[in-house]
């Protein structure tokens, strides 16, 4: 899926989020205080990370197998898990861990009865070491089948400070604020920002940062499962709220049809590349990688952000996405994979791929002092202060018909609203109309 991007780009992200100690340390894991318990088996584990992610997962791994003894064996799936694994399992060639990246993924796996609950060991660092908040996108029911290990944080507008100094203008609070500064901006010579409408994916974090703000997060929650209508009164308030910056061509680089045009590596390259085009974007953690790994740009210097602002007098929204490790039944090494779940939950592990960078992880048992630079510490302090106000990217809870699809559903929808933001209340029974199908299905 396109939204796979969320994590693939995080994988050159400088935002490194290593954890501290933890009640649970590392002892449990072990099987017996440190000896080679589970010498001589082997799991094999299944997740979308390639390139530099799955290089720095290996390291994860590794640690794994030199605490314990137990071979890893690692296998991308690409961006469509839930296929890869489904028929693996039919072939009688299930893995023994699946790092899953979508809510509505591991709902599913869960349903299927493909997934085992997890130990005592793990549930007890979870309820320790994590807003009870992920702890209820891990489990269906009161069952716990996974452990949030990585997570994106995707409230973040990211600027090019040179061009919010040239135009006299401080990181805003508020959204009214954000457009203001952005017509200052505007004024000053750069357009305010770069926005990637060619992704649907980036709209709908658009949509759901105003929406949590201004609606709250009881509504989100009752969207987000579809118990409420699209059509509601609230929907159509956050749709007229977007529609303010996508019908002011002041605003967004090349205006309509320019972001019509950018895709998300686009949209980053405008504000950070050799020709800036505007001084924002707005997207989660991992623009950063990309100002970094593509553009050269020193992350808190040449690049910073400023936390998506309040909507309406609301809160300041915190959404979130995020991979969490489960186990299968049909998995040969449940034992082992049993052990390496509860070492996923420690701090420990955390720790490995936080030295490597480009991680994140909503553990808040943190010692700020192990993060690798002080965008790092900001974004994950602000993750894990938002603690059970944060909410999972609502279209990845959604049925990937409505919420994950290129050219359909809600992607496409918002893209028409970004071409023609003239009629948020037409917009809103267009998306009714296609959930309602999505979540029958």
């Amino acid at each position: 899926m396109m939204r796979r991007r969320t994590t693939l780009l995080a994988s050159c992200t400088a935002l490194a989020l290593a954890l501290g100690a933890t009640a649970c340390g590392g002892g449990p894991v072990a099987a017996g205080g440190g000896g080679k318990s589970l010498s001589g088996q082997t799991i094999t584990v299944a997740g979308v990370w390639s390139g530099s992610e799955q290089k720095n997962f290996q390291k994860v791994l590794d640690a794994f197998t030199a605490k314990t003894g137990a071979k890893t064996q690692f296998v991308s799936t690409g961006d469509n898990v839930s296929t890869v694994v489904g028929s693996k399992i039919e072939g009688g060639n299930a893995p023994d861990v699946v790092m899953v990246p979508q809510v509505g993924v591991l709902q599913q796996f869960a349903k299927e009865g493909w997934l085992k609950p997890l130990s005592k060991t793990t549930e007890q660092s979870v309820d320790t070491n994590y807003a009870s908040v992920w702890k209820k996108y891990g489990s269906v029911g009161d069952t716990l089948y996974g452990v949030y290990f990585k997570a994106a944080h995707k409230s973040t507008v990211w600027y090019s400070p040179d061009a919010l100094a040239q135009a006299g203008v401080k990181p805003p609070t508020t959204y009214d604020a954000m457009l203001k500064a952005g017509h200052t901006v505007s004024d000053s010579g750069l357009a305010a920002f770069s926005v990637a409408g060619q992704d649907g994916w980036t709209l709908t974090d658009w949509f759901e940062n105003i929406y949590l703000s201004q609606a709250g997060p009881e509504k989100y929650d009752a969207l987000a499962a579809h118990q409420l209508k699209w059509t509601d009164p609230t929907v159509v308030e956050a749709l007229t709220t977007l529609g303010k910056l996508f019908k002011d061509k002041q605003l967004m680089a090349g205006g309509q049809k320019g972001a019509l045009n950018t895709d998300f590596p686009g949209s980053v390259e405008k504000v950070f590349g050799p020709k800036p085009e505007a001084g924002m974007v707005y997207e989660g953690d991992f623009v950063a990688g990309v100002a970094k790994d593509q553009f050269g740009k020193k992350i808190g210097q040449d690049a910073n952000f400023f936390p998506f602002p309040a909507v309406d007098g609301g809160k300041a929204p915190v959404v979130s996405g995020g991979d969490a490790a489960v186990v299968l039944k049909d998995g040969k090494n449940q034992k082992a994979a049993m052990t390496f779940l509860e070492y996923l939950a420690t701090p420990e592990a955390a720790a490995v791929w936080a030295g490597a960078g480009g991680f994140l992880s909503p553990n808040k048992k943190l010692d700020l002092a192990s993060y690798s630079d002080d965008i790092a510490r900001e974004t994950a302090k602000s993750l894990v202060a938002a603690g059970d106000s944060v909410r999972f990217d609502m279209s990845d809870q959604a049925p990937a018909a409505f919420g994950g699809t290129k050219g359909a559903g809600e992607w496409k929808i918002l893209q028409d609203f970004l071409r023609d933001p003239s009629d948020p209340k037409a917009t809103a029974a267009e998306l009714e109309k296609a959930a309602a199908k999505a979540y029958q299905g």
